[in-house]
């Protein structure tokens, strides 16, 4: 029997000229979640419709296969919807005010268009500019927080790098400025609202947040710095509700029936639970600190919401209670 999905062929055939090193059927299970005796079948089926296939011996004999750069011609195009995809990640990294990545982005998107003929550039012009139209991310209002872009690109260098910088950097609440801060920097992290750097500090030999439009002056420092032994960005950030960090809180969310539908069309948290209830409203559970941030989105949700939030202590799941019902 042949396998006869075009797209997963033109895919396959696609990934095969993206990689220096072939792609053996492990690969291929793995990418595509077939069985063995199907990813064989994958790999003769591209191996026949395309000859100039390139066949090499890894270690233990494991063989892989891959194309020629170039080989695959046209076909190797990006289409509109993947075109349409890179648009929207520079709209979504300047509306969040990352526009160091916003600009990388767009002349990315420039070389890759400048590669099409002339017909089909202009009839990929059209259809784009329709299809951002429909999208709207590019024209959606909201405010941010200006930030240099240079200061964004010299704490990008120093995360790649893995070195420590030496930052001017103003504290939002109390507007004090603190000179020449050694800090190891792990992580930015933009979203929607303010947008932060997760870094060591030296001086609190810790782990802080800092408002990237605190910064005034930051430079490279020529020492390693590495991240915390075994340090894991998304089970630290599930930790907190928003970009805030404190300790955590059972948090119980019930939405009265009139709100649950569309409340179950939000991800709240990434470890939440979600429980409908008999009388239709629905109870939303996680545990997660940066009570503030809660109360603040809470708010948007008026008087349909109920909120309990449980501290939790050392010899039982919870030692205290604090209830709200959000707008009253």
């Amino acid at each position: 029997m042949r396998y006869a999905r075009q797209e997963d062929l033109q895919r396959l055939a696609l990934i095969m000229q993206g990689s220096a090193e072939g792609i053996s059927l492990s690969d291929i299970e793995r990418e595509f979640s077939v069985s063995r005796r199907t990813a064989e079948r994958m790999r003769d089926a591209v191996r026949n419709a395309y000859p100039q296939i390139e066949e090499i011996s890894g270690e233990s004999g494991r063989k892989y296969w891959r194309f020629p750069p170039g080989s695959l011609g046209r076909m190797a195009e990006p289409t509109l919807d993947e075109l349409t995809a890179g648009h929207r990640a520079a709209a979504i990294a300047r509306r969040e005010g990352d526009e160091l990545t916003a600009e990388i982005l767009e002349r990315l998107l420039v070389k890759v268009q400048a590669m099409f003929r002339e017909d089909r550039r202009r009839l990929i012009a059209a259809d784009l500019e329709a299809q951002l139209l429909a999208d709207g991310v590019a024209f959606r209002p909201g405010p941010r927080e200006r930030i240099s872009s240079e200061i964004l690109s010299t704490i990008r260098e120093a995360i790649l790098a893995g070195v420590m910088i030496s930052a001017d950097h103003r504290a939002r609440a109390s507007a004090k400025l603190s000179r020449n801060t050694r800090l190891g920097p792990i992580a930015m992290l933009f979203g929607q609202g303010r947008q932060y750097l997760l870094a060591w500090s030296e001086y609190q030999d810790d782990l802080r947040l800092f408002a990237l439009a605190g910064f005034e002056r930051v430079s490279l420092v020529p020492e390693v710095y590495e991240r915390p032994k075994g340090f894991d960005l998304q089970e630290w950030l599930s930790e907190s509700f928003g970009v805030w960090r404190e300790e955590p809180l059972d948090v119980v969310w019930r939405f009265l029936p009139d709100v649950a539908d569309e409340a179950a069309g939000y991800l709240f948290h990434p470890k939440q639970l979600t429980e409908r209830m008999g009388d239709g409203s629905l109870i939303v559970r996680f545990r997660a600190g940066g009570r503030q941030e809660m109360d603040w989105y809470l708010v948007r949700w008026g008087d349909q919401v109920e909120a309990q939030f449980l501290q939790i202590s050392e010899n039982s799941s919870s030692d205290t209670t604090e209830s709200d019902v959000c707008g009253q």
